[in-house]
């Protein structure tokens, strides 16, 4: 058997049993005892609290320990419970899907049995249409062959002739519809021709009076308009060729022969003007001039000012030319200047400028015909107000009024 441990304050205080004097352990006789009384105590109390310690460690796993084979035994007994949730509803739902697919499988025979019965009605019908429809057409065919051989014996001989002369009559129609057509269409292209000459030929005369402009007659060679560029003392300065074109297409054969011209002439440039659907198809959209192979290529819009640059390069060069007389410059010269990318690029920047002023021109003159047109309705409609209401006085006044005198003109 363990002794008993005995745990002591310091200060606790104890009476005396023969004088009943009451003194505390710490003083007196007890002090020695005390000191071991109290290293014992403290080893004591060390002991107790580890004890103390090791059984609240023992409690503590051993209530975990509790808890997790609780929660184990929830967590089974919520799988159960859900597992046999899932099976009933598995088999609610595949009772429910089996009473569908048995309902859906009803449906279907008797869907089939009734399309097997329309494919019947259906293939009954039919035979008894194409067997009307066959018995229909024996008759028609009868009838009709019947008919043909009456009208074939009657209309064979009169057909024969009447086809016989009606192609006489449509073979000598079509070939007089080919000649005149042939002279139409010769004598239109012609014209424009002569009428596009004549513009251009007017135009130079009026914009350059210093120059001479030569008509080339028809059927000699030489292109079309020759331009004599002279200075304001009347010396030459160069020569320019224009060949008009107003076609449909662009022809490449134009150029071989303007330029054969050109060397006929001694031009020192020439110049293809042609309208806007006779381009060249490298050309980009709204191109109205350029240089294709050493030959200016313009539209009849812009000929006019075209010739205008081009006299203007052809008179730097003949005052270069008079200035370095003696040095042996040629006439090369001219025509590299004139054909030059940077003559090119001055003279599309002035077309640019002449073209911006033509746009400019015609906005205007649309606003002004617009307003014109507004104010001539006004007029109108005053001067229909005023007749109106001279009408009326007039006829309400008879003979007491002079008679008014207002018209419409």
């Amino acid at each position: 058997m363990t002794a008993a441990t005995l745990v002591l304050e310091p200060h606790a205080r104890v009476t005396c049993p023969k004088c009943e004097h009451e003194f505390s352990l710490e003083q007196g006789f007890a002090r020695h005892a005390l000191e071991g009384i109290e290293a014992a105590s403290a080893d004591a109390l060390a002991q107790l609290r580890d004890a103390e310690r090791l059984a609240a460690d023992k409690r503590a796993q051993q209530r975990e320990q509790q808890q997790q084979e609780a929660q184990a035994r929830a967590l089974d007994e919520v799988r159960r419970q859900a597992t046999e949730q899932t099976a009933q509803a598995s088999r609610l739902q595949l009772e429910g899907l089996q009473k569908q697919f048995a309902t859906a499988q009803e449906q279907l025979t008797q869907l089939r049995s009734e399309q097997l019965q329309l494919r019947e009605e259906r293939q009954r019908l039919k035979d008894e249409k194409d067997s009307l429809q066959l018995e229909v057409r024996k008759q028609v065919d009868s009838q009709l062959a019947q008919r043909e051989s009456l009208v074939r014996a009657q209309e064979q001989e009169r057909n024969s002739l009447d086809k016989a002369e009606l192609q006489k009559k449509l073979d000598d129609m079509a070939t007089q519809m080919a000649e005149m057509q042939r002279k139409a269409e010769q004598g239109s292209q012609q014209l424009q021709g002569e009428v596009l000459e004549l513009a251009l030929e007017e135009g130079l005369r009026r914009s350059f009076p210093l120059d001479v402009i030569e008509e080339v007659k028809k059927g000699q060679r030489g292109g079309d308009v020759i331009q004599r560029v002279q200075s304001r003392s009347g010396a030459a300065a160069g020569v320019l060729l224009w060949e008009t074109k107003r076609a449909a297409v662009w022809n490449q054969q134009w150029l071989a022969k303007l330029k054969e011209d050109m060397r006929g002439c001694s031009a020192d440039a020439g110049v293809l003007v042609t309208t806007v659907t006779a381009l060249p198809k490298e050309w980009s959209a709204g191109t109205q001039l350029g240089v294709v192979d050493d030959v200016w290529v313009v539209t009849w819009p812009v000929a006019v000012q075209l010739a205008g640059v081009l006299r203007s390069g052809l008179l730097d060069v003949h005052k270069q030319r008079v200035a370095s007389a003696g040095k042996g410059e040629k006439m090369e010269a001219v025509y590299d200047y004139v054909t030059s990318p940077q003559f090119a690029q001055k003279l599309k920047a002035v077309m640019d400028a002449f073209q911006r002023m033509r746009e400019e021109l015609e906005a205007e003159k649309s606003q002004t015909m617009q307003r014109w047109a507004r104010r001539e309705k006004q007029l109108e409609a005053g001067k229909a107000a005023l007749l109106g209401v001279g009408g009326e006085i007039q006829g309400l006044a008879q003979q007491h009024l002079p008679q008014l005198e207002l018209q419409g003109e």
